[in-house]
């Protein structure tokens, strides 16, 4: 068991020093797919929380109890899971948020190939984490992404309102956008390196 130190680092590091989507370019998808609206950025990003805090419990498992003699199988089963949980909140948010089903439309299933997710279970396994370290990990990773789709989502609502060039709207923005985002996350790392 950790002391509740090396719990904020391991939080803090995941949701902002070492975000998955703006310093380790994992999610992408979601992130500019998903972000034209705040609503359903907010959304999605609560699903991930989900399915990585879900993710970790599974990896955690499997590599303390199933795999233990065979490591070999850790990627196919981690994608297992990954795909089974995220058919579960799918079908779970079709039948208690319909509107909010059409509204993440295909970026939903997508959760499945997130690379964020899948990255998770790695790290967690390489990283040696027991079963509250590697929940924090989950959470602090899934608040990383939200907070990376919100802020995507939050600064592109605000071009579309404001008198954005024609020739700068779109692709070329959101691009823009999100490698200021990423240079500014990864300014944490220095804060916390020199410290």
């Amino acid at each position: 068991m950790s002391d509740f130190g090396e719990l904020v680092f391991i939080f803090a590091s995941a949701s902002v020093i070492n975000n998955f989507t703006l310093a380790y370019f994992l999610g992408l998808c979601p992130f500019f797919g998903v972000t034209g609206r705040l609503d359903t950025a907010l959304r999605l990003g609560l699903a991930n929380i989900f399915v990585l805090l879900i993710t970790s419990f599974a990896a955690w498992v499997l590599n303390t109890f199933i795999l233990v003699n065979a490591p070999y199988l850790r990627l196919i089963s981690f994608i297992v899971v990954i795909a089974s949980t995220v058919q579960f909140v799918e079908m779970a948010i079709k039948k208690l948020s319909p509107a909010l089903f059409r509204a993440l439309g295909i970026f939903l299933p997508l959760i499945t190939t997130n690379c964020a997710i899948l990255g998770l279970a790695l790290f967690q396994t390489s990283r040696g984490y027991g079963l509250v370290e590697g929940l924090v990990f989950a959470l602090g990773a899934g608040v990383g992404l939200t907070l990376a789709l919100v802020i995507m989502a939050g600064i592109r609502v605000e071009t579309e309102v404001n008198g954005v060039p024609e020739l700068v709207r779109g692709t070329a923005m959101s691009f823009f956008i999100a490698g200021v985002l990423s240079l500014a996350f990864m300014g944490f790392a220095g804060l916390f390196s020199s410290a």
